[in-house]
This record gives structure tokens, C-alpha cells and sequence, in this order.
């Protein structure tokens, strides 16, 4: 199934009610597992599924290795050998009313998907933009990958306009990546992923190596433009306190199985998963007892307790 007009009821069902998204959903992945196909193979991702709703940003939590990345590479298609697919599905629910399998398009198809329906922010951005190329030349690029009919100045004024929209001021167009700040540097990635307008955006570890202060920027630059254009977020991280403040959902991963699913709200006061406690647990705060979470709101206005075992 490459695309469909209506929306059968077992892909939107895929994931248990309780922990499915309060909105429509935009992506349903289904006991997705994907092998490393080495001398001993190793399932880095066992059985995965969930939901993202339109809008919704989703929290992507679990300790390093647990399968977190692989998982957001095997839902764009970017895993590489000997990471191999094994099972699963992959659905994108379009605006339009129609339904993508993003496992079975080819590969020109894909390429369109890709930037124009789902964009991803990937881990350290300093590595994804090329050093000897300025900041301007990479987001033309990208356009003119994508839509070959628009002129120089109509793809320079929309640059201009992301950068705009993310904080940046648009005469960094002529910088390199070396002349620009850590966090303008991960600005500069997220209006990347928004040059196309997207429905989705993937984001891996977008604030890793940051000042608080500069992080605490970001994700409120990443929450408005959320509000404002609607697009949904799988924030990944190992930081599930910071999951706690920007994100409607959160899924918590241990050894490539997503072992918990639900609100932010119900996992902060009461998770039923062992580890998801052991998680909240280990968390130091600047006061209080260990895992009560007490840091400057990105998306609340009040500091939080949570209940947590000791770790």
C-alpha cells in the first residue's frame, strides 16, 4: 500500500488507547524491529509501536544504546547496512486524507517524503552542515532540491524567512558554520528542517552540548513554532525531566522495546514502568528530594514534584 484514500481502522488503532494521542494522527508505527545484521546479530529495536498526532510533540526518553536513534532513522528510511528492517510498519497519515507506507516507497518517492512531509534535526550540528559551504548556499540547496520551479530570489527570500522565524538574523546567510555560535548554529538546523513546511519534524538530540540558558531558548523557540504552524515533534533525548516540561506525550524506551507510553502528565505523577521510576529517580534537583524536578519552565510556569524511587 504506497497510498490510500481512506483510513483503515487497524493502523489507527495500532497503538493501545490509553496511550494514543488526544489528536489525529499524522504517523502510526506498528511493531516496528530493526536487526543489526552483524556476526551475532543484535535487534536494536524490538516490537516498536506508537502514534504522533497532528501538532503533538512526542518525547522519545531512554538511556544511551537503548534504540531511541535507530528507531527515528528506521521511520525516515535513513538506517544504513547492516541496520536491516525486520518487521513492522511505517504509516503516514498526509493532510490531505491520504496514507503513505513509508516501508514500501521507492526510492524517487521517498526523496520527495522526505523534507517535504517529515524533516529531521539531526544529533550535533556541527557535523550536519558542511564547514566550507555558507549557511545560505545549504538552505538553497535544499530548496532547490526539492522545487526546481522557484527562482534564486524567491528561494533567498525564504531563507531569509526561516532564519527570521527561529531568532536568526537573516545577514547570517553569508556566514559559514564556523562563524556562528553553538546554539545558531542548532537555530540554523531547525529552520533547516522547516523550509518545506513539513507535518512532522525528528528531532535527535537537538540540544546535547548547550548551555541551559541557550537550551532553554531553543525549546521555547521550538514550542512556539509548534503553536504557530502545527507541525508535530519526536523530541528525542536521554533528559526526561526536560521531556517533561515541552512535551504532550512521552515514550520510554529500554533495550530497543518502548516499555512505557503516555501523557507527560500521568508518567510524571505516577509511571508504571519500574525503570520509568528508576528514571525519574535518578534525576538530582536543586533542592528537595531526588527526582522532584524543580528547574525554570519551558512549558509550564510552576515548578513540578515527582514522586520517584531511589535510584
Amino acid at each position: 500500500m504506497t497510498a490510500t484514500a481512506s483510513r483503515p481502522a487497524s493502523l489507527v488503532e495500532a497503538v493501545p488507547p490509553a496511550a494514543g494521542p488526544a489528536r489525529e494522527p499524522v504517523l502510526t508505527v506498528r511493531d516496528l524491529t530493526v536487526v543489526y545484521e552483524t556476526e551475532q546479530p543484535v535487534t536494536a529495536v524490538r516490537s516498536a509501536s506508537l502514534q504522533l498526532g497532528r501538532g503533538e510533540i512526542l518525547g522519545l526518553a531512554g538511556e544511551s544504546g537503548c534504540g531511541k536513534t535507530t528507531l527515528a532513522y528506521a521511520i525516515n528510511r535513513l538506517h544504513q547496512p547492516p541496520a536491516r528492517i525486520a518487521g513492522g510498519s511505517v504509516v503516514f497519515h498526509d493532510r490531505d486524507g491520504t496514507d503513505l507506507d513509508l516501508l514500501a516507497l521507492p526510492d524517487a518517492a521517498l526523496r520527495r517524503f522526505r523534507w517535504s512531509k517529515l524533516s529531521m534535526v539531526f544529533q550535533g550540528a556541527m557535523n550536519s552542515l558542511n564547514p566550507v559551504i555558507t549557511i545560505g548556499a545549504q538552505l538553497d540547496d535544499t530548496l532547490r532540491a526539492h522545487d526546481r520551479r522557484t527562482g534564486r530570489a524567491q528561494r533567498r527570500e525564504r531563507s531569509a524567512e526561516v532564519l527570521r522565524r527561529v531568532g536568526v538574523d537573516p545577514v547570517r546567510l553569508r556566514s559559514y558554520p564556523h562563524e556562528l555560535s553553538g546554539g545558531m548554529r542548532q537555530r540554523v538546523m531547525i529552520a533547516m528542517a522547516m523550509l518545506l513546511e513539513p507535518q512532522i519534524m525528528i528531532m535527535d538530540e537537538p540540544t546535547t552540548a548547550l548551555d541551559v540558558v541557550v537550551q532553554r531558548d531553543i525549546l521555547r523557540e521550538l514550542v512556539r513554532l509548534r503553536d504557530e504552524l502545527d507541525f508535530a515533534v519526536v523530541f528525542i533525548t536521554h533528559d526526561l525531566p526536560l521531556l517533561l516540561e515541552i512535551s504532550d506525550r512521552i515514550a520510554v524506551m529500554l533495550r530497543g522495546e518502548v516499555v512505557e507510553l503516555d501523557t507527560a502528565e500521568r508518567l510524571r505523577l505516577g509511571a508504571a514502568h519500574p525503570y520509568t521510576r528508576r528514571l525519574l529517580g535518578s534525576f538530582p534537583s536543586l533542592s528537595g528530594e531526588r527526582g522532584a524536578f524543580i528547574r525554570s519552565g519551558v512549558g509550564a510556569d510552576a515548578p513540578a514534584t515527582t514522586p520517584g524511587e531511589p535510584a
